[in-house]
């Protein structure tokens, strides 16, 4: 019943916010771009579908992984063999997207105004 509640806990407390930032952050995009258009297009198409791919193994695992936690919690039961499997490979993506496109971009620092042009 322990080891239910915990993956419970390490997936609301992961997974679900990673999911939250990931999809804010899903077409962000930073770094150097191409002075080529069509080649900047792919490029940004091919990320936003690897990003969304990602997302969507991370709502599938954490789905699994909410219903059986909490389905064996509720009725007492044994968990499936590979819910545990499911539930790291969980937090090992959603670690992912949080330390990638999750992130929330930062803000340069404001120049400081010099007394001259006061």
């Amino acid at each position: 019943m322990v080891v239910e509640l915990l993956m419970v806990a390490g997936v609301l407390l992961v997974a679900l916010p990673a999911l939250w930032l990931g999809a804010r952050g899903l077409a962000l995009r930073s770094g150097h771009y191409s002075s080529d258009v069509s080649a900047d297009r792919a490029s940004l198409v091919l990320l936003v579908t690897v990003r969304l791919l990602v997302l969507l193994l991370v709502l599938a695992l954490t789905a699994v992984t909410l219903v059986s936690a909490v389905g064996a919690a509720v009725r007492d039961l044994e968990l499936p063999g590979l819910v545990p499997v499911f539930f790291l490979l969980d937090l090992l993506l959603a670690t992912l997207v949080l330390l990638t496109f999750g992130r929330r971009a930062r803000r340069r620092p404001r120049r400081r105004a010099t007394p001259a042009t006061r």
